[in-house]
Formats: structure tokens, C-alpha cells, sequence
């Protein structure tokens, strides 16, 4: 009987390590921005960055290549399917301006980040390579 049990718990274990290591993990992924922007009330030159999120946390990180720029933001479930992969940089332009809107990583995405640009105003995407 002590087998039989033995074996259950261990094939349950073996059941939930494969149903936490399907989810397809993704790697820091870099981002080509060819526009300077505004986030969290810093101005960020154009360029490359990078963008990764802690799976334990959720916290969503954009990085300046030169780490002149580095920011982090908790990150929600999207609208994104739970296999996505892309990771996209969303902003909103107002004036001459344009801020960082949201941080989509694979499924997660961020709250709207530039509380300050109205609702209308258009936006641009940059998506992951």
C-alpha cells in the first residue's frame, strides 16, 4: 500500500514540474527604440534597450544598453493568449513629445504608465526582436 502511495505522490510530482516548465520561459529581449522618449519623468535618449520579466515577482524591467536608464514596473496579466512571446513597447505621442504607455512581455503587460498624456492622443509600437 505504502508503494502504491509512493508512486502517486511521486508521479503527481513528476506531473506538476511538466505542467510549471511548459510555459514557454523568455529570454531578456532587445529593443531598437528610434525615438527618445519619456519614462517615469526621465528623458531616454533613442537606441537599444532591453526588456525582461522576473516570473516569481512579475516585475517588468526596460534597460538602456549603456545603463544610463534602468526601470521597473509590476506587470499584470494581458489580453495577450498565455503563449505569447512578443514583447512590445507601446507609447503614446502628445506634442513633440512621446511617453512610454505600457510594456507588453509575452502575456503580462503593465498598468498604463504615462498618467500625465490624454486619452486620445495616438501611439506608436515598437515590438521586440
Amino acid at each position: 500500500m505504502s508503494s502504491i502511495l509512493r508512486k502517486l505522490s511521486l508521479a503527481s510530482v513528476i506531473v506538476a514540474t511538466a505542467a510549471f516548465t511548459a510555459a514557454p520561459a523568455l529570454a531578456e529581449t532587445s529593443v531598437n527604440v528610434p525615438f527618445s522618449f519619456v519614462a517615469a519623468g526621465k528623458l531616454c535618449p533613442a537606441g537599444h534597450y532591453s526588456v525582461d520579466r522576473n516570473p516569481v515577482s512579475g516585475i517588468i524591467t526596460l534597460h538602456a544598453a549603456d545603463a544610463s536608464r534602468n526601470f521597473a514596473w509590476v506587470g499584470g496579466p494581458g489580453d495577450a493568449a498565455p503563449t505569447d512571446t512578443r514583447v512590445i513597447l507601446k507609447f503614446d505621442d502628445h506634442g513633440n513629445v512621446r511617453y512610454l504607455h505600457s510594456i507588453q512581455y509575452g502575456s503580462a503587460i503593465t498598468q498604463r504608465l504615462d498618467k500625465k498624456a490624454p486619452e486620445w492622443v495616438p501611439s506608436r509600437i515598437v515590438q521586440g526582436e
